[in-house]
């Protein structure tokens, strides 16, 4: 389960996300709703998994620990975001910390298999919340953040962005 399967935007098999991914992972941040926000944590999630497997493969054990430490943090702002008032919220703190501590396996003993293991849990519940993200109605969560326009446009050997909305007021307010 690589490249798009997974969540990893341009990532094909054997490739860490690369600066282009990262900006597209930006800009739905800029413009997502709370479901959509979990969505993408749970994609950046599978994405560094995917770059600790293929750093292990290559025997860069430095890599492989910077992965596993990225793909924890996602984790981490899962498990800090939780809504602790609503029902399901004990059960995936309880999923979470499971997909901690396989990846602390994993770092551990060098062993892929417990990222698979964390690989199925993560897959249903980004499935899941893909699912209900378009039911979401709030609206963005980042409130007056720069608005860009769905296409790009072609310069003399470029590819640019068109912004719209540039005015002094753009700070980002959650």
């Amino acid at each position: 389960m690589h490249g798009s399967e997974n969540g990893c935007l341009g990532v094909q098999e054997g490739m860490v996300m690369k600066k282009e991914d990262k900006q597209r992972f930006t800009l739905r941040i800029a413009q997502a709703n709370s479901t959509e926000l979990v969505v993408i944590l749970y994609e950046m999630l599978l994405c560094y998994m995917d770059e600790a497997q293929e750093a292990l493969q290559e025997e860069d054990k430095n890599a492989f620990r910077e992965a596993l430490r990225k793909a924890r943090g996602c984790l981490n702002e899962l498990l800090d975001s939780l809504h602790k008032e609503y029902e399901p919220a004990q059960n995936l703190g309880q999923l979470y910390m499971f997909c901690i501590r396989r990846l602390a396996l994993a770092g551990q003993r060098e062993d892929v298999a417990f990222l698979e293991e964390v690989r199925k849990v993560i897959v249903p519940l980004r499935d899941a919340y893909a699912q209900i993200a378009p039911l979401n109605s709030n609206g963005p969560v980042m409130r007056n953040s720069q608005a860009v326009y769905a296409g790009l446009t072609y310069g003399k050997n470029s590819l640019t962005e068109n912004m719209a909305d540039q005015g002094a007021n753009r700070g980002m307010f959650v």
